[in-house]
């Protein structure tokens, strides 16, 4: 999905129009658009669906064209339902969510190296957090973490991780496999940070909270942009909040006697 605040209207690509489960309403061979590039591209027809940005779905007027991305998102949308498009985070908000925006041309950046920040020992056989510092900053904003071959050989495994580049610190988690302390000094390549291009998949909002959906009805008093946070809050720490009586509250303890016996106590 492209966001474009050149487009005066939100398009949606004529073949995928078609296979819509919205009704799509074909209109006369004499409306057309300019793009960009000054072309013309004629209006297939049109149809009302919702569109599901973020969280949240909208309602809204769509036009379908023979355009090349799969759906383009027009001022007439983000005007519409009160999008801020902020390019210094590069992401659009609305609602008090944020949005966030991944460049085309981050589609073809190369993988950055992560490098220790100072000098960490990790533990024989230990996991451990360690503070890193992209080598090249600026080439993209979200990342997932992995390991380099030349670390992968000292017994140092890296977890994948979603992170943040624009962060003071990227938190990096390691694993130290050998019997033997490990040393990274500082400027050590510790991780590889591959770019994030795409959200394929979005899980499903509160999946397995069914504890707290009557906590989420009673949100009636709140404004919308409050109800957002909350939720946003409670699907964050869901795991925090007890399910029934049984989880909370508990001590076990077990009694275990070593039969000494004559050997006096030692002092």
């Amino acid at each position: 999905m492209l966001v474009d605040t050149g487009a005066n209207v939100t398009l949606l690509r004529t073949d995928l129009a078609q296979k819509s489960k919205e009704q799509l309403i074909y209109t006369g061979p004499n409306i057309s658009l300019k793009t960009a590039t000054g072309e013309k591209t004629e209006i297939r027809g049109k149809l009302d669906a919702s569109i599901e940005c973020g969280s949240r779905k909208f309602h809204h007027r769509i036009y379908a064209a023979d355009v090349t991305d799969p759906c383009i998102l027009g001022l007439d949308f983000l005007k519409k339902f009160n999008f801020t498009v902020d390019l210094e985070k590069n992401e659009i908000r609305t609602g008090g969510e944020e949005i966030p925006l991944f460049s085309a041309s981050v589609q073809h950046s190369k993988s950055c190296s992560v490098l220790v920040k100072k000098r960490t020992i990790i533990p024989a056989r230990s996991e451990c957090l360690i503070q890193g510092i992209p080598e090249v900053p600026g080439q993209f904003r979200y990342a997932v973490t992995d390991f380099p071959s030349q670390v992968s050989q000292k017994g140092v495994l890296v977890a994948a991780t979603l992170v943040d580049l624009e962060m003071e610190v990227i938190p990096v988690r390691v694993l130290n496999l050998n019997n033997k302390p490990k040393i990274l000094d500082k400027g050590d390549v510790i991780a590889t940070c591959e770019p994030v291009v795409d959200i394929v998949a979005r899980p499903q909002e509160f999946s397995g909270a069914q504890h707290l959906q009557s906590t989420l009805e009673n949100l009636q008093i709140l404004n919308e942009e409050q109800r957002i946070a909350v939720r946003k809050l409670l699907n964050e720490f869901q795991d925090l909040f007890s399910i029934c009586d049984a989880d909370v509250g508990r001590c076990n303890m077990t009694q275990h006697r070593i039969n000494t016996g004559d050997h006096p106590p030692i002092k």
